[in-house]
């Protein structure tokens, strides 16, 4: 099986950067790989990196606190704060670097993110925008590798959604 592209676009003026991927897979599928915990410590981070869930509550007003665990046992908490939820169709959330209390770390920026989901019986599109403060803090996240990192990332979706 074939990865399907990822495609990044970046919007200075608005201070937004959006990416979009097809998956092979039926929309329930998809949708549950971006909504369970047991489902994303499987994909989420880039090899060789694990992601460990420390918690997670899905729903409106929860929150998803994880560690990015590297090869050497040092890694990186981030926190998902909920805020929009649209069952198969939408999620909208804040994105931070945080301590692994969940606390933000200011020295990183916040990202916002509104993913949209849609598909057909065996393809589904993940649509996402993600929003900062000011175009420095995207810029901060591009030099940091997001872009081939969650590349990677949605590349490990695609070989968990196909069994591999």
């Amino acid at each position: 099986m074939t990865k399907r592209e990822t495609v990044f676009s970046k919007d200075l003026q608005n201070k937004k950067l959006t990416v979009v991927r097809e998956f092979d897979a039926p929309l329930e599928r998809v949708w549950e790989a971006w909504t369970k915990s047991e489902v994303l410590d499987q994909w989420w981070a880039p090899k060789p990196y694990k992601t460990e869930t420390k918690k997670m509550d899905f729903r409106e007003g929860g929150f998803w606190l994880y560690l990015m665990k590297g090869p050497e046992d040092e890694g990186s908490w981030c926190i998902e704060n909920y805020k929009t939820i649209e069952p198969k169709k939408r999620i909208v959330n804040s994105v931070a670097f945080s301590d692994k209390e969940g606390n933000p770390n200011t020295d990183f920026p916040i990202m916002n993110w509104d993913k949209e989901f849609s598909g057909t019986d065996n393809v589904s599109k993940v649509n996402i925008e993600i929003t900062f403060d000011k175009e420095a803090d995207m810029d901060t996240l591009m030099q940091m590798g997001f872009q081939e990192g969650f590349t990677a990332g949605l590349d490990n979706l695609d070989d968990y959604l196909s069994g591999q």
